[in-house]
């Protein structure tokens, strides 16, 4: 059928905050052109991420009312401990209070300084709990993903050849790699099966441990189902399985596949590495049967590990993702292509070619999108992946500027989309005519989170 429904009924709802485009503006001014910096109350559709912003099922809830808050060794744990065990194949569940703790803890046991971390693409808080700890980030994207346009199955893919290549060089100083699924900085874009095996088989022949950051892991086995050869008589869970069989760890944000608002896990094989991540843990995070959660947070996490399995709801998932995709490109604007599991991606350099890279097109079209509409996206470009060099204080731009509107789970009907589709084709034909941005105020690590920015008028682009 050409409609799509939702797979869930509503059972609560609350009110969305609806603001003139003058009340807009004036929050844009005071929030220094930053999404991040803008109260939650003046937007009306938060697509700045899907983590932690997903809306918890009744099973949830029902679970978190049984939540076990012993310091030590609580039945809650033990639940969260065996539905991890049994997903992943991983002995040792440590839980944390989000993903990038997991990162933390895990540069931090593993980490020398100048050693090289490779992965598919690392996204924004790996970067950086790599670089604090003195190392090096590598990424390794597939050629396919270097066209933002081209329609190829699995552009979240490792580059083989690549890597093979870092291997010969420079296999002593690397001391783990890590695969995304699905692969959020190139488009939310997935990993084949075949190449997480032959990855793994690389790293093997060095004896480097491969770690799985499984965030959108339920999103990812789904589109193996979909598009892998040999592949689509199987379950989610079961390819899942298979995914982690191949890993030496998992990490990840449970605000993300797990539907929770907050929490996550680091599970390891082995022992000696789960004993030393467990005595940092303490000094920071907690004891290590709780990770700084409450037992009520592993039960909801436990139980939305079980429901992100299901192929009803994932079938929808994905299917309102390219819904949401072809709207806007309906609209006028260029996205990457095929369209991810989470997010819609904009590639702002193609939709406003007028901006140039240093005036920050993605930021521009960012700011535009809530000041038109009220929707609140994320900057994936320049701003998040570039940064000022220090040695030639002149700036370096990422490979590719693009606009994330992530959908978080369960949250918006389609109705909503239309609108935001409606209102991207009214604006589209002005698009035109936007500014540009420049840096005010940034911080040397994760400066998007609190940079301020100022408008450059068009007029002024030189």
């Amino acid at each position: 059928m050409k409609t799509i429904f939702e797979p869930f009924k509503i059972k609560m709802v609350e009110p969305l905050s609806i603001l003139s485009t003058e009340d807009r503006k004036k929050v844009l001014q005071e929030s220094y052109y930053n999404l991040f910096n803008i109260p939650a109350k003046f937007v009306t559709f938060d697509l700045l991420t899907d983590s932690g912003t997903s809306a918890m099922s009744s099973k949830q809830w029902a679970a978190m009312m049984e939540g076990d808050e012993s310091y030590a060794g609580s039945e809650s744990y033990i639940r969260f401990s065996n539905i991890i065990r049994d997903l992943t194949g991983m002995e040792h569940v440590i839980p944390t209070h989000q993903g990038r703790s997991a990162e933390a803890l895990l540069c931090s046991a593993l980490l020398k300084p100048q050693d090289r971390v490779l992965g598919n693409t690392q996204f924004d808080t790996t970067r950086a709990n790599i670089e604090s700890n003195g190392g090096v980030s590598i990424d390794l994207p597939s050629e396919e993903s270097k066209d933002a346009h081209f329609e190829f199955p699995f552009k979240g893919n490792v580059n083989l050849k690549l890597l093979k290549e870092e291997l010969s060089k420079n296999s002593k100083n690397i001391p783990f790699f890590i695969m995304t699924v699905t692969n959020n900085s190139i488009g939310g874009q997935p990993v084949s099966l075949e190449n997480i095996k032959q990855t793994k088989k690389l790293l093997s022949e060095h004896n480097i441990p491969m770690f799985i950051d499984a965030a959108r892991f339920a999103e990812n086995a789904y589109f193996i189902k979909q598009r892998e050869e040999g592949q689509k008589n199987r379950s989610v869970k079961n390819i899942a399985q298979e995914m982690f069989s191949y890993a030496d760890g998992v990490l990840m944000s449970a605000k993300k596949d797990a539907f929770a608002n907050i929490g996550g896990f680091l599970a390891v094989h082995n022992k000696d590495l789960a004993k030393e991540i467990r005595n940092r843990m303490v000094i920071t995070e907690g004891f290590p049967t709780y990770g700084g959660l409450a037992g009520r947070d592993l039960e909801a996490i436990a139980v939305g590990l079980q429901e992100i399995l299901s192929e009803d709801y994932l079938t929808y998932r994905i299917r309102s993702v390219e819904y949401f995709g072809k709207g806007l490109e309906s609209a006028g604007f260029t996205l990457v292509k095929p369209f991810g599991g989470h997010a819609v991606y904009i590639d702002a350099s193609s939709s406003l070619p007028h901006v140039p890279q240093k005036y920050y097109p993605a930021q521009s079209l960012s700011v535009a999108f809530y000041e038109e509409m009220g929707l609140r996206g994320v900057e994936v470009g320049s701003v998040m992946f570039g940064y000022l060099d220090e040695k030639t204080d002149q700036e370096v731009y990422a490979p590719k500027e693009l606009v994330r509107l992530a959908m978080p789970r369960r949250v918006y009907t389609q109705s909503h989309i239309d609108y935001i589709i409606e209102c991207a084709h009214e604006f589209k034909p002005k698009s035109d005519q936007l500014p540009g941005y420049k840096f005010i105020e940034q911080a040397k690590h994760l400066r998007h989170f609190t940079a301020k920015f100022a408008p450059i008028p068009k007029e002024s682009f030189r």
